[in-house]
């Protein structure tokens, strides 16, 4: 089997995935509609909307394929199909030395076909791919090739639209670019009325656990109940964010780092109100750090998300020691 190599803009490749706020922006019904048409168009066994981090290939959207939701990049093909700008097609995987053993293609329910357009952002980066999948071989034609690429050039239109975005299509809050934004103009607000202004850095413990135990639904109604006890529990002007995955972020306007932290243990007494009356088999919990911005620094964000994110770590740290 050969394992993808890795693509010479790696690094930046990453980073436009991470800041696009793809991955945590749950599943799409724009998405899901693409995938099922494309399905149906091609007579082929699935059709998928994959997207590659560093080390797992996850499916942004699928219709026709049963397999759990993520995979091994390193056993995927669209580790290769985003190496070059056409379309990635294999005829038949059996009689391709580079998957001719890859666990996909040796399973008891094989992919034997595979056709992958890269998908792009739109600062350039090929963050994934449109791929269609069957259990026996098949070729492609031209024209359902042609075909191909405009479905390919649908989804990055949506995957533009979706990166532009500041608000997080699974809990409401503001994503990550929405608070990138939002941050900035917080602080030169409180700069400018020599108020202070202080960061809360959130991150749900045993996430992972309630994933694997119940499922990725129950996973995204944890993520939803954290945002409603915030939603719930804040005052309207503090700023509340859905960073990235099972972290999430508050900007506490007007209020030093003593009043945060009041905050936040109000907001750990509301969690802990929910979990008593939720019906849920898994509870909420999480680790938390608070950070007040620093007037005399030089104003930027990664230090200030630093500090709080060493905050929570520390709290996290001590709670798992304490269980």
């Amino acid at each position: 089997m050969q394992i993808p190599a890795t693509p010479v803009d790696e690094e930046q490749r990453l980073a436009s995935l991470h800041d696009s706020g793809l991955l945590e922006g749950g599943v799409t019904e724009r998405l899901d509609r693409l995938t099922r048409l494309a399905k149906r168009m091609f007579n082929v066994q699935a059709a998928l909307i994959t997207l590659l981090d560093e080390d797992t290939l996850y499916f942004k959207s699928c219709d026709g394929y049963t397999r759990a939701e993520t995979l091994p990049r390193k056993i995927s093909f669209c580790g290769h199909a985003i190496l070059h700008p056409e379309p990635l097609v294999i005829p038949d995987s059996s009689l391709d030395e580079r998957f001719a053993d890859n666990p996909l293609v040796t399973s008891d329910k094989p992919i034997r076909f595979y056709a992958g357009h890269p998908l792009r952002l739109p600062d350039g980066a090929v963050v994934g791919a449109f791929c269609l999948v069957d259990k026996v071989p098949r070729e492609l034609s031209s024209a359902d090739l042609d075909s191909l690429k405009d479905f390919a050039t649908i989804v990055e239109d949506e995957f533009a639209v979706m990166s532009a975005a500041t608000t997080d299509e699974l809990t409401g809050l503001f994503n990550r670019r929405g608070f990138d934004s939002l941050a900035k103009f917080a602080i030169y607000g409180a700069r400018r009325r020599a108020e202070p202004l202080t960061l809360a850095w959130i991150d749900l413990d045993n996430f992972k656990e309630i994933n694997d135990t119940w499922g990725h639904a129950e996973g995204d109604e944890a993520l939803k109940a954290m945002s409603s006890v915030m939603t719930a529990s804040l005052r309207e002007a503090d700023l509340r964010v859905r960073y990235g995955g099972d972290e999430f972020a508050i900007v506490f306007s007007d209020t030093d780092e003593q009043g945060a932290w009041i905050a936040m243990q109000h907001l750990v007494e509301q969690v802990e109100a929910w979990n008593q009356t939720s019906g849920k088999a898994w509870k909420l919990h999480f680790s938390w750090g608070v950070s007040e911005f620093d007037h005399n620094g030089n104003g930027e964000l990664h230090p200030w998300i630093k500090d709080a994110d060493q905050k929570m770590y520390a709290m996290k740290i001590h709670n798992n020691r304490a269980r």
